[in-house]
């Protein structure tokens, strides 16, 4: 496992600093542990480039609060969090709309399926569900990334409400869906839909390496991809 730096690990590759250095290390060692699960505590810090001292400190406050707990002596998320997630009430409907559709999507493609979500200028993987084994686009639940490469970020802008956001992407909105490929990493292609159900906006996606995508992806996943946002949009509407 390559180290990451914690700016990394705390916003899924999209380099993040709230100015708070103790929150902006707590938010990467629980992001960690939400991508890699159990994990020692060399793990973590290799995983997050935080010093050893430091990891060890911020493990046994999370424990403190149920943050994070420890299952045969690995550290893993503490169900406090699982409680609060409960209380999440914006997209809480979306994300429990998507996970059969996700599933269905993996399923028809044999790739990765996520949701996504716009924060400011970034978005956020919301659910995601991976191809069982092999070579995979793994993209962890609340991993961040910007607005400007990938296309979940061409679907979110071009389904924007705001005007000027949708200027450039006449093309996304006719066909009534976006592609990427090597564009958010290299080597990965993404083909995605807007979900749109009052005033819920989201991308659906699915992912997976260039050389089993091709550089057209779109021209095999689109209608998979556009029949899983319609499904994703009743399920809202059952909610």
């Amino acid at each position: 496992m390559l180290s990451k730096s914690v700016d990394d690990a705390a916003s899924g590759g999209n380099p993040t600093r709230s100015g708070v250095g103790v929150l902006d290390k707590s938010v990467a060692v629980l992001s960690f542990l939400s991508a890699e699960g159990a994990s020692s505590l060399s793990g973590v810090v290799e995983g997050t480039g935080i010093p050893r001292p430091t990891a060890h400190r911020l493990l046994s406050a999370l424990e403190t609060h149920h943050l994070v707990a420890r299952r045969e002596g690995r550290y893993v998320l503490g169900a406090r969090l699982l409680g609060w997630a409960s209380r999440v009430e914006s997209g809480a409907g979306l994300v429990e709309a998507a996970r059969p559709a996700l599933e269905w999507l993996v399923g028809e493609t044999g790739e990765s399926a996520q949701l996504y979500v716009r924060e400011g200028e970034n978005r956020v993987c919301v659910a995601s569900r991976e191809r069982a084994s092999g070579l995979r686009d793994t993209v962890p639940v609340g991993a961040v990334m910007p607005l400007s490469v990938g296309s979940a970020a061409k679907v979110l802008l071009a389904w924007s409400p705001e005007p000027a956001e949708r200027v450039g992407f006449e093309t996304e909105r006719g066909r009534g869906w976006a592609e990427s490929v090597a564009e958010r990493e290299r080597g990965v292609a993404s083909v995605s839909a807007p979900v749109v159900s009052g005033g819920t906006l989201a991308a659906v996606s699915v992912s997976g390496p260039v050389s089993r995508l091709g550089e057209k992806p779109g021209e095999r996943l689109s209608e998979l991809v556009l029949r899983a946002a319609r499904e994703i949009e009743g399920g809202i509407a059952e909610v």
